[in-house]
């Protein structure tokens, strides 16, 4: 198997606000934001590669250009010309965002309703990154078949990783978004949850209380963010244990916090670090992602 990482989602067109008060448009959504990240940390030798679907527009074709420009593989992305890209707007109060969505006529709400391009896409990867979000814009029976082809995927050898991002305007409720969740962490190896969202669906009282669920589904890592709060991670060769999270003098925005980290933590894994060493290098960018704005800091790695 090459070396080959593909994040498989949404990428919408981002209004993000500036210090002017003005909003700057770029390209950004949490798994491709994941991508973005770890196609800055990792070596050439590894490819990185983005799943979607798009139109055949003008706001697609842009898209798909910004996305090879970063250095991303794009024959993953799937063209459907009665389609386009969703677009969203980041508010912020405090550093803490808020999003409006216009995502009705997204193609991206159709990358599993061919089985054979999914199969094709998911085939041969090492490391294969989805989120909660990626199931989320999903029919139920199109969300179904797509777990269905991790699951193949992860039998023939991938690494599957899942963030749990909740975003509960896209799910029928509190029941079916619980349900999509679980359904995600049953085909994957790594679990990559926030605290207070899980607090917030499940009324877990503790991160072990949160562990203890992923574990059961099948999981064999379960990392644990808490914003400002210790990262806890369990593996079922060395159990549970917690990580400082990095200090922050001031956040400005928290928009892709998680995804960075997600990016930083399988980066480093895919290199060999140990995943102690992953987590606390995952939550050092995440630190630093937070006091910039926008998804995507190029400045980082400048």
């Amino acid at each position: 198997m090459s070396k080959s990482l593909l994040s498989i989602g949404e990428c919408m067109v981002e209004l993000s606000p500036t210090a002017s008060g003005d909003y700057a448009r770029g390209f950004a959504g949490d798994t491709f934001n994941t991508a973005w990240y770890a196609r800055r940390l990792l070596p050439a030798d590894w490819s990185v590669a983005y799943g979607s679907a798009i139109g055949t527009d003008a706001v697609s074709d842009e898209m798909a250009a910004f996305i090879a420009g970063e250095g991303i593989d794009t024959t993953a992305l799937r063209r459907l010309p009665d389609r386009t890209v969703g677009l969203y707007m980041i508010s912020l109060r405090d550093g803490e965002r808020s999003f409006s969505y216009w995502r009705g006529q997204s193609a991206a709400r159709m990358l599993a309703d061919d089985p054979d391009w999914l199969e094709t896409t998911l085939d041969g990867r090492t490391i294969i990154h989805f989120s909660a979000i990626t199931l989320a814009i999903l029919s139920p029976d199109h969300r179904r078949s797509f777990c269905a082809g991790l699951a193949r995927a992860r039998a023939r050898g991938s690494l599957i990783a899942f963030d749990t991002n909740l975003r509960p305007r896209l799910w029928d409720g509190a029941d079916a978004m619980r349900d999509g969740v679980m359904l995600g962490a049953s085909v994957a190896d790594i679990v990559l949850p926030s605290f207070d969202e899980e607090t917030g669906l499940w009324g877990d009282q503790t991160a072990a209380d949160t562990i203890a669920r992923y574990q059961q589904a099948g999981a064999n890592r379960v990392v644990v963010k808490d914003g400002g709060g210790p990262v806890t991670l369990w593996s079922a060769d060395h159990g549970s244990r917690q990580h400082a999270a990095t200090p922050v003098a001031q956040i400005v925005d928290t928009t892709a916090a998680g995804d960075s980290f997600a990016g930083g933590f399988l980066a480093h894994l895919a290199m060999g670090e140990t995943e102690d060493r992953a987590a606390q290098a995952a939550t050092a960018l995440a630190a630093q992602v937070i006091q910039s704005r926008g998804a995507l800091v190029p400045a980082l790695f400048a």
